[in-house]
């Protein structure tokens, strides 16, 4: 058997694609009318203000401590 480095041969190796996340849409967390600042998700009971729950098709999520609400179908 012939040995082998290990290390790819010069010239062959493949560039990475660089892919540009999309950011945290946090703006859309907020409605703002006059000098009052509305929010529009729920808030998580256990972590407190400033904590979302984040919205999915049958429940609600916190990200940080992963309390989740589950919501009634209509």
């Amino acid at each position: 058997m012939a040995k082998t480095s290990g290390k790819p041969k010069a010239g062959t190796e493949k560039k990475k694609e660089i892919v540009k996340k999309a950011g945290r849409k946090l703006h859309l967390l907020y409605t703002s009318s006059g000098e009052k600042i509305q929010r529009k998700n729920k808030i998580c009971p256990k972590c407190g203000p400033g904590m979302f729950l984040g919205k999915h098709a049958k429940r609600l999520v916190c990200g940080k401590c992963a309390y989740v609400e589950f919501v009634k179908g209509e």
